[in-house]
């Protein structure tokens, strides 16, 4: 079977094209850092401060971790708000000179950073670590343009988490193609009328965005020397008129994110299911534990009944440029992402339930993660099915930031009597716009 994680990638050659000479106007007036910023090697140990800006659930007790463990570096947290509003944070921190040592720094969005110029080169540092650890594929997120910008911490493979004791009690099961869904969801509805098996978010570009890669959408690749724009597919329009079917028929209920509104939709046994990444166990779990045991996690419907999945999200540990401390940052980055005491640390608190980007580190995580909340079921087995389903030959583009804004502006239209489809030439217009405004060029 092909695969994300065996075949080979492309997203190296396009953030070489792309991320590392394109942009004439970066944060730190370069685009392609000199050698010299690179984090240094050095025969005496790091020490000092390391300032940390992460999101990412159990980042404090990481932090608290390592600095019980390594007396010579001292690790300040600063926890940070997620989603776009943060990374603007971290470009601006960068042109400030405000910038925290080490952060974290979605795949997503790391191509952006770089081309930005808003990432340390860590290839001397951290180069060898990377190719010995994770699969090319992982790889491929964080190398650019041959050089190495970030360390992987956790893959995100999407799955369905389910009510298994209201799916039990009225003898439903799982879909295992996005038809049965439908008809899975009319039955939830009819066992219970406030009761749904799915959710949409309208205040959330991930959905949509991570539906369509597994549907086998390319939004972006490369030709010659040029970008190429393609979510206006048709992968992505048959996604995008289902799920506005589904909301248009009541089968799902919307909501802006998996926040507060959504949370109470849970806690009133009015959300019997919806589709999340590996990491959202955790916040499951740790958000309604009067619901322990009640909850299971499966495969993701798919079109044709084979297993697929994509990723939501994923990060990697950056320095920034212009650390002040990044010989210091740079272990600490190494230590939370690839030592299995800092993989085991991610755990400690219960919320994190991360899928870890190395293969040799899942055993690390079934252990530190108790699934007695989800009775006892083994959670990774299913996320390891689902990181090998993820299709192969999906990139992220340079200007993530706009195309997400650019989806979220029109998911309105779900409730509004539009038609989402129809939006995604719109989205690609103002994803290409974005690109050839920081001097890419996007052919046809």
């Amino acid at each position: 079977m092909t695969n994300w994680r065996k075949a080979a990638t492309v997203t190296a050659s396009l953030t070489m094209v792309a991320a590392l000479g394109a942009c004439g106007s970066s944060a730190a007036d370069s685009t392609t850092p000199a050698k010299s910023s690179a984090a240094p090697t050095s025969a005496a140990p790091a020490s000092g401060e390391v300032t940390f800006w992460s999101f990412v659930k159990g980042s404090d007790a990481v932090a608290k971790a390592f600095n019980d463990s390594h007396p010579n570096i001292t690790v300040k947290f600063e926890t940070q708000a997620g989603g776009p509003d943060y990374y603007a944070k971290l470009s601006n921190a960068v042109k400030s000179g405000a910038v925290p040592d080490a952060a974290v720094a979605e795949y997503t969005r790391l191509p952006e950073l770089v081309s930005l110029g808003a990432a340390t080169d860590l290839t001397d540092t951290a180069g060898a670590l990377v190719k010995d650890t994770f699969p090319e594929s992982i790889q491929s997120l964080v190398n650019l343009g041959d050089k190495t910008w970030g360390i992987p911490r956790d893959a995100a493979p999407m799955m369905y988490y389910y009510r298994k004791d209201f799916f039990d009690a009225n003898g439903l099961t799982p879909a295992k193609t996005w038809d049965e869904f439908k008809s899975l969801a009319g039955k939830v509805k009819a066992a219970d009328a406030n009761a749904r098996a799915g959710a949409f978010l309208t205040g959330d570009a991930n959905l949509l965005t991570d539906l369509s890669w597994q549907a086998g959408a390319k939004w972006f690749g490369t030709k010659g020397n040029a970008w190429t724009v393609d979510i206006d597919s048709a992968p992505s329009k048959k996604v995008a008129d289902y799920w506005q079917g589904l909301v248009k028929d009541d089968l799902v209920k919307t909501y802006p994110m998996y926040a507060d509104e959504f949370w109470q939709g849970v806690q009133k046994n009015e959300v019997m299911g919806y589709v999340c990444a590996s990491w959202c166990a955790g916040g499951l779990k740790a958000t309604v534990k009067d619901q322990s045991g009640k909850w299971a996690v499966a495969e993701l419907p798919s079109w044709d009944g084979k297993s697929a999945s994509a990723m939501w999200g994923g990060s990697s540990f950056i320095v920034p440029k212009g650390a002040k401390n990044p010989a210091a940052a740079a272990e600490f980055i190494k230590w939370i992402t690839t030592d299995p005491t800092g993989i085991a640390a991610w755990y400690g608190t219960g919320a994190s339930s991360m899928y870890p980007a190395s293969p040799k580190l899942v055993d690390v995580a079934k252990k530190s993660f108790n699934t007695d909340f989800y009775g006892g079921q083994d959670i990774f087995a299913i996320g390891a099915k689902a990181y090998e389903s993820v299709p192969a030959g999906w990139s992220w583009g340079p200007a993530m930031s706009a195309t997400d804004k650019a989806i979220i502006d029109r998911l309105g239209v779900l409730t509004s009597g539009g038609s989402l489809s129809a939006t995604l030439a719109e989205v690609q217009a103002d994803s290409t716009k974005a690109m050839t405004a920081r001097g890419l060029t996007v052919g046809k």
